[in-house]
Order: C-alpha cells, then structure tokens, then sequence
C-alpha cells in the first residue's frame, strides 16, 4: 500500500510540477461518432441450445466473448460517443446499449436502489485527459483497458467474433494514469486502477498498470503491457486474501509491411492465486497464456481479407477458459473474415468463417452429442459515423 501511495503522490506532484496556464488559445471542439452491428452466424453443429458458447460443465459456456447466438439474427452493440477536445483538456463519454454492451461492461451492473439494472451499465468509457505539457498528460475516470491487440468497438477490429485472449482479459479499468511522451516513437504510461472491469473495488487494494509503447521504424509499433493486482474478496476460499494475486503480461506488435499488407501479434501470459471477485481461485499459483497473429491484405480500397490464428492455453483452470467438463482447456482458433466497404464507408460488411478446436469435448450437436470443434459461418453488418 505504501508504494501504491507514493506513486499516486509521485503522479500528483508531477501535474502540478508540469501544468501551465489552464487558458485556452484554441476554443474546444465537440465531436460526436457512434456505431450499431447485426449480425447472422451459423453454425455446422446445429447445436440444440441454438449457442455459439460450448458448455463448460454448468451449461453456461465462454468459447465465444460477444457473437454467442447461433442460428438467428442477432444486435450486437449500439454506440453513442462525444469528445471534447481543446489544448489543455480532452474529455470523453462512450455510452453503448444492447446485448453487446452488457457482456462488455458487467462489471458496472451495480443495480438501482435493490433492484436489478443500472444506468452505470451503460457507461463504457467516461474519463478526463488534463494534458500538464506538450509531453505529459493525466487521465481519470473508467477507461478501456491498454491490454491486448483487439478492443470492444466491433468497427475498429478487422476479424468480427472477438479473441480467447481479448476475452480472458480486462476489459477496461477505473482509475488513474499518466503518460509521458519521448517522441513521436517512444511513451510511457503507468496508473493505479480499482481493479479488472468493475466499477466499484472489491477490496481495499489498488492494481497497478503500465504501457511502454516504441516505435524501431516507421510502420511497426510495438506495445508492451501490463497490470498487476490483488483481486481477492475477503473470506471467500482458504487462500488468504492479502496473499492473493492477478498479474497479466502482454506484447502487441503490429507491421504495416506494404500499403496493402498488414501484419499483427498478440502474446500474453497471466497467473493467479486465490480469489478472483468472489468467484473462486486456485490455492497456489496457476498460469494461462495465448499467441494471435493477424494479417491483412487490402485488395481495393473497398475489399479487404483477413486472417487470424491463434492457440490460448488454460490447461491450469486460472481462467474461465474450459471443456465441457468444467475442466481447464487449451484452444487452436482460426477466423477468415472479410471487410467490405459500402455506401461512403459508412457501413461494413464482414463474412466470417471461424473454427475452434478444443483438446476436449466442448460443443454440443442438435442431438445433445458433444465434439472436440466448432464452425461457424456468417455475417455481420456495422453502421458507423
């Protein structure tokens, strides 16, 4: 505790070290985007329960983080975002709605005077960026997490259905960062945050996280992230709460080899012990860990083609990664997508193939058999502005 203190100390003096004159040469400046999806994903099982999501044991499984209906017409997520932007000041409100929405931002169901439901649901990001210098800048407030190569925002992700790393990690955080900018090539960023896609903590411990991003030549960036925290609820298994701990590592690095030709990796590896929020852990320390590699290729400047692969081990049972069984699993992943750009660019067309194999039963058939794989087969559509 007393290091996390002096950190936020050491954050705080450093603002008023570096800020200037609050007034503004330059008056603000609103603007406002947003996007919807829908989307259409058969599925080659033909499952009984009419999911994409496998069975982990309870009948509730996690094999895909958003797409999980199969066989019907689906909204994905619908989102409202304004900025302000000035020379000393950026704000941000990102609100979304629908089903979407709810998986991504759980942790802020906070409910309404006892009852089910909150307004706070629908806070995907809300945060306030103080900018103490051309170099130095603070950001407060609920912001997506720093970890991983793909995000929430379905318009920004060139492959649809979303990654087993990007969905056994954060989300997003609520706290406090500050970055430092070298260069153009070069900044770092550390923060103290509540904890792992929750609005409210659970404990009286405070994570800490940090991004250094480089750049060695123009086009390939390379960010390296992590975040260390104890997310242990007291009194809920036989590991001692203040003995408990989460820790994520992850490098993402991306190459854009030719104006055509675009290259991507996400690897990370995490461990736990003891509680994760209430949910349970194991009593000593368990590791997962996954590998994604990404390439592009632009046809035009309307068609484009992607693929994915990826493998994601959780063998250990740390993360909610498992067979049918309820037993920890391992995963081999390949997603084929392509993006097609329609009236101005305003909407995107993705067809998506993806098949996963798990190294145990995991998905059930319309007879109630299960199988080792998955495939699905679709489409998705996403309005932007």
């Amino acid at each position: 505790m007393k290091k996390i203190l002096l950190l936020i100390s050491s954050l705080f003096v450093s603002w008023s070290t570096y800020a200037q004159d609050s007034t503004s040469t330059t008056p603000g400046k609103f603007t406002f985007s947003g996007y919807m999806d829908t989307y259409y994903f058969g599925n080659f099982n033909n499952p009984k329960s009419q999911s994409n999501l496998g069975l982990n044991g309870t009948n509730a499984g996690n094999a895909r983080a958003f797409d999980q209906k199969a066989g019907q017409f689906g909204i994905g997520l619908v989102q409202a975002k304004a900025t302000y932007t000035a020379d000393k000041v950026d704000a941000v409100i990102d609100l979304a709605f629908g089903p979407f929405a709810d998986l991504g931002n759980y942790g802020n169901n906070v409910g309404l005077l006892g009852t089910p439901g909150s307004t706070a649901l629908a806070i995907k990001q809300a945060y306030i960026v103080f900018k103490a210098s051309s170099k130095l800048s603070f950001t407060a407030g609920q912001f997506g997490t720093h970890i991983g190569y793909e995000v929430i925002d379905a318009p920004v992700n060139y492959n649809y259905s979303l990654s087993n790393l990007f969905n056994n990690g954060p989300f997003y955080h609520i706290g406090l960062k500050g970055q430092y900018t070298f260069s153009d090539r070069a900044y770092l960023m550390l923060g103290v945050v509540n904890n792992v896609d929750n609005l409210f903590d659970n404990n009286k411990k405070k994570g800490l996280i940090g991004q250094f991003f480089f750049s060695p030549v123009v086009g390939w960036n390379v960010y390296l992230n992590a975040i260390t925290s104890n997310e242990a609820s007291q009194n809920t298994d036989a590991v001692n709460a203040d003995n408990a701990s989460y820790s994520l590592f992850d490098l993402t690095t991306t190459y854009q080899v030719t104006p055509k030709f675009y290259l991507g990796l996400n690897a990370a590896t995490g461990s736990q012990k003891g509680d994760y929020q209430g949910v349970g852990g194991p009593a000593t320390s368990k590791s997962w860990g996954g590998v994604a590699v990404y390439s592009n290729y632009s046809f035009t400047d309307k068609f484009g083609l992607g693929v994915r692969y990826e493998t994601f081990d959780n063998k250990n049972g740390a993360r909610a990664l498992t067979d049918a069984a309820g037993n920890g699993a391992s995963v081999n992943s390949i997603t084929l997508t392509g993006n097609i750009n329609a009236a101005d660019g305003h909407i995107l067309f993705k067809p998506e193939l993806r098949i996963d194999a798990y190294n145990a039963d995991k998905f059930e058939k319309n007879d109630g058999s299960l199988t080792k794989s998955q495939t699905t087969l679709g489409m998705a559509a996403i309005f932007k502005f």
